[in-house]
């Protein structure tokens, strides 16, 4: 289902575009008919009950949803404190909760009747999604992808190539996600005639925003009814998710904004450090600006985006979408921040304790949420959004964080 009909949801964005203060539709002014016509087409279409049957059939087949929710009862043991669950959005093919939002953009362009989907990446994950799911529906694709991930993601680089993409490194400025997705919103302003720029988060000028949410908001919907299965009617009390744009984040916290007594929580990526530049901490270290067409929270720096680091490139944002910034405003986010040395630790942990490779951006997730449980009760019920598993990130891991030791090695009989 593509539309989420909670309360929330409902009311925001305004019709303008705004979460708040944030939102509305900062891109240049040849570009309106583009956006005033995708707006228009996705609105028809969004409670159509074909397009709706039609997503629903091509999330089953290609994707495979639903994705469970599971316990990590070996790390709950381990921890000693609440109770730990996973929405397994690495189930997903592909690998990620990306696809989600991949395979609506390639139906709503099809629909327009568009040729191409443009896009950027940062980890791979989006690139690789959208591919496929350019694929399925027959069109071309074209992702941008900063140089240095571009060596760092070199196995979802060739994926991307295998599924028919047209792969794009940008060398400029830090050459990560920010510049990818300059040089996408700039290709998209050339070719917006004929292609749709499927957006890699719940970031940009409406109706981006939106679209991606809802297209998102599967992940919390099944969430949501899932857990109370498990539990027998119970919510959980803290739901958490790994930030930069927020689409992974907005997905899961959708099943239950609506729900003052579950705590939201958003684990952001300290990097090296407290210092700007050390880290993309948009939430807890942003002050208000505009990036990527949109009102939202930036890391600024004598009023352009800041640079910014972390070991998970799907996180090197300088910023966060606009309803994510909104959340935060609100206070409905509890804010936290997770090292590049937690988040590898993380990674490790979960690999030899449950038996699952997660990826470094929702290592930042459980990091998180391994500390919250450790400070609550066993009563309690932790649920976070294992966005994406670490096929990719295993080869960097251990080249460069090595500390699995020799613990298991087995003596020759």
């Amino acid at each position: 289902m593509p539309h989420d009909t909670s309360a929330h949801t409902g009311r925001y964005p305004d019709a303008d575009g705004y979460y708040g203060d944030f939102g509305g539709n900062h891109w240049p002014a040849p570009l309106g008919p583009a956006l005033e016509e995708l707006a228009t087409t996705y609105e028809q279409l969004r409670s159509s009950p074909d397009f709706r049957h039609e997503l629903d059939t091509v999330r089953r087949g290609l994707q495979g949803r639903p994705t469970p929710v599971h316990h990590l009862e070996n790390l709950s043991d381990q921890v000693g404190g609440a109770q730990i669950y996973v929405k397994r959005e690495d189930l997903n093919h592909t690998g990620a909760h990306k696809i989600n939002h991949c395979v609506g953009f390639a139906l709503l362009a099809r629909k327009m009747g568009k040729r191409t989907l443009i896009a950027e990446t940062g980890a791979g994950q989006h690139g690789v999604a959208l591919a496929s799911a350019a694929a399925r529906f027959g069109l071309d694709c074209e992702v941008h992808i900063g140089a240095i991930d571009f060596d760092k993601v070199n196995a979802n680089v060739s994926l991307m190539r295998l599924l028919g993409a047209r792969v794009v490194p940008v060398a400029s400025g830090q050459s990560t996600l920010k510049e990818a997705s300059d040089s996408a919103l700039q290709a998209y302003t050339e070719q917006h005639a004929h292609a749709l720029y499927a957006i890699g988060s719940a970031i940009g000028p409406h109706p981006f925003p939106m679209i991606v949410r809802d297209f998102q908001s599967v992940v919390g919907q099944e969430a949501r009814a899932q857990f109370l299965a498990i539990t027998g009617g119970a919510l959980p009390d803290h739901v958490v998710a790994c930030v930069a744009g927020g689409s992974n984040a907005l997905g899961l916290y959708s099943g239950f904004l609506d729900d003052p007594e579950v705590t939201l929580h958003a684990a952001e990526p300290l990097g090296k450090g407290a210092r700007l530049g050390q880290h993309a901490a948009t939430l807890t270290f942003g002050t208000p600006g505009t990036l990527h067409g949109a009102r939202s929270v930036v890391l600024q720096e004598h009023g352009a985006p800041a640079a910014v680091t972390s070991i998970a490139s799907g996180l090197a944002y300088p910023g966060v979408g606009p309803e994510m910034a909104m959340l935060a405003q609100a206070g409905r986010l509890s804010l936290d921040t997770v090292s590049d040395d937690e988040a590898v630790a993380t990674f490790l942990r979960v690999a030899r304790t449950e038996g699952i490779i997660p990826a470094l951006e929702s290592s930042h997730a459980l990091a998180s949420a391994i500390r919250l449980a450790a400070t609550r009760p066993p009563a309690e019920r932790v649920l976070v959004n294992l966005s994406g598993r670490g096929d990719k990130d295993v080869g960097f891991v251990l080249a460069r964080h090595d500390t699995l030791g020799q613990r298991d090695r087995v003596p020759p009989v």
